[in-house]
């Protein structure tokens, strides 16, 4: 029998506790990886900081020059001063109602249309998808004298009702066009064996199709809850007293001791309180928010 000569080349060359060699340009793009994530982070970041500290400076601090970037004492006047304006508070209010309820009526009627269209094949069903995508890329103010003559001849100026009926012309086909792709993503079999043992559509749809959907309805919820939280002009336009208008404008409207002072300390504090929400539920769904982002990218 034949034997086949040892060959020492076929060893590999890296031996225990052997150092590797240094790779000048594998270092560099490291280097520059690390660099470009903390210009990121840095970038996104420092607005909220800047806030985070104005919030908690002393007006003198603020206005100084040169610019003074951290506090010579903590000053909890401006959160405190936030805190004891009653129609902060009424509008921080308004806003948790206009934007919860904005939520739950887009998912609700978006869910089903987006059920629809993403599931159900007929006619003119992508012109339908095309058409909504279409009302998404309207700007505000084109839309803004037919909402307001709306609005006052149904008599829902300056009431929360009439907000959230405005911020659903932009919410609801935004909700319908993220909601269709999930389900036109999701694995006919599911709902085609609910079908066969003796569910009805609607049945398929809620039991089967909602729950795994649920990724795509947290993420798309929450963008929705943000665009709600921090829409300025419809609420700017809409309301004319405390009693509908939402945080945006009241910090807008927020006014120093004279015409010629603007209380920058109270509006980054008031900035700070109505930005802690949106971080909070980002933190809280941060994995249904990944895995609906990532939900359609692999089929099947």
């Amino acid at each position: 029998m034949a034997t086949v000569p040892f060959d020492r080349s076929t060893l590999p060359t890296d031996q225990p506790g052997q150092r590797r060699k240094f790779d000048l340009g594998n270092a560099i793009v490291r280097v520059l990886f690390w660099l470009l994530v903390i210009f990121i982070l840095i970038y996104t970041l420092f607005p909220f900081v800047w806030a985070l500290l104005a919030a908690v400076k002393p007006n003198g601090d603020i206005s100084s020059t040169p610019t003074r970037y951290l506090p010579s004492k903590l000053y909890w006047g401006n959160l405190n001063y936030v805190f004891h304006q009653r129609d902060f508070l009424y509008a921080l209010r308004n806003s948790i109602i206009a934007s919860v309820s904005t939520v739950v009526i887009a998912l609700i009627f978006g869910s089903l249309a987006a059920y629809a269209l993403g599931r159900i094949k007929f006619r003119g069903r992508n012109a339908t998808l095309y058409v909504i995508l279409a009302m998404t890329m309207f700007p505000a103010i084109a839309i803004l004298g037919s909402l307001f003559q709306m609005m006052r001849r149904f008599e829902l100026y300056n009431t929360i009702p009439g907000l959230v009926l405005t911020y659903m012309t932009f919410t609801l086909p935004f909700t319908v066009w993220v909601l269709a792709n999930f389900f036109k993503a999701m694995p006919g079999e599911l709902e085609e064996a609910a079908l066969v043992d003796g569910s009805t559509p609607f049945q398929a749809f809620y039991k089967i199709m909602l729950p795994l959907a649920m990724p795509g309805l947290v993420t798309t919820g929450l963008l929705a809850f943000i665009a709600a939280w921090n829409e300025f002009l419809f609420s700017l336009t809409f309301t004319n007293t405390y009693a509908a208008r939402t945080v945006q404008p009241a910090i807008a409207s927020f006014r120093g001791n004279s015409q010629y002072e603007e209380p920058w300390g109270s509006i980054m504090a008031a900035a700070v309180v109505v930005t802690v929400p949106l971080v909070v539920l980002v933190l809280i769904f941060q994995r249904k928010i990944l895995a609906g982002l990532t939900a359609g990218a692999i089929k099947g």
